[in-house]
């Protein structure tokens, strides 16, 4: 395995992460990022709309946003910290954020507003960064992307938009006796190691972080707190840029994959199953 040691220089504050060694502060602030959406092992496609239909399909925390979830949970069990959940959605993602907070989370706010709506990837990372602007940030989580878009494009757009450093594929992380927090990435050779100085943005794997389950005290607990709820006129945007008319891409047509057709199976020789390979090959113009 690939191990790479880097430092990322992010955006400099006076003062160190609050929490940890070196700061005044006792506590530091992460926001985590999460979002409903259906699940995709019961989801249909309208064969005439070519849209989701969402109608009797159960919706579930995003399992990446779950993952990001739990990173910033461990952190606040071993440094302390407020966690604060934010989503964009229906006033149903009430249920979803409600198990945040029996999770552990301590704040959870959603945006909900007519204005928001037909949002594309682009239009949904800058109404969460207004709202972000108007929070008390030390670290941003999001999940790496979202099952029912598979884009992963708004966390490192949310990062985009407030000018921050941001660390994709997150597979762990820990905060350093000097106040940066390091990183572990996930690449395609192996793993990188990298430490960030400041505020930044991090987008985690599901499959790195198995997420605690909610106790019975914590559902009670949830369900004492307020879910706040926040139109667009309480957060640090312009409408232009929210919902549809800020949104660049349009979705014209959803459809499943198509699945494979069955494979052929073939009882032969090594020979004969390498002339076979080869004619296959030839017939497909690979070679």
């Amino acid at each position: 395995m690939a191990v790479e040691i880097k430092r990322y220089d992010g955006a400099i504050r006076e003062k160190r992460l609050a929490g940890m060694p070196g700061s005044n502060e006792s506590t530091m602030n992460i926001i985590v990022c999460v979002k409903q959406v259906p699940d995709t092992t019961v989801v249909k496609i309208d064969p005439v709309k070519g849209t989701l239909i969402r109608e009797g399909v159960p919706s579930i925390m995003n399992p990446d946003d779950k993952g990001g979830l739990e990173l910033a949970l461990r952190l606040k069990d071993e440094f302390g910290a407020n966690v604060t959940v934010i989503s964009m959605g229906p006033p149903q993602a009430d249920v979803m954020l409600r198990e945040a907070l029996a999770m552990g989370a301590d704040r959870a706010i959603l945006l909900s507003d007519r204005k928001f709506a037909g949002a594309d990837t682009l239009a949904t990372s800058y109404a969460l960064s207004g709202l972000c602007r108007v929070l008390d940030y030390d670290l941003i989580i999001a999940g790496r992307q979202a099952i029912d878009g598979d884009t992963a494009q708004v966390g490192p757009e949310l990062a985009e938009h407030l000018d921050l450093p941001q660390i994709t594929y997150v597979a762990g992380a820990k905060l350093l006796d000097n106040g940066n927090l390091q990183v572990e990435k996930e690449n395609e050779d192996g793993v990188q190691v990298l430490e960030v100085e400041g505020k930044c943005l991090l987008t985690v794997l599901a499959s790195a972080f198995d997420a605690r389950y909610m106790s019975v005290s914590g559902i009670m607990e949830a369900y004492d707190k307020e879910v706040e709820v926040w139109s667009a006129d309480k957060i640090d945007v312009e409408e232009g840029k929210l919902g549809l008319a800020g949104s660049p891409t349009k979705v014209f047509k959803s459809f499943p994959k198509a699945m494979k057709a069955p494979g052929e199976v073939h009882e032969v020789t090594p020979e004969e199953a390498v002339e076979l390979i080869v004619n296959q090959l030839k017939v497909k113009h690979i070679i």
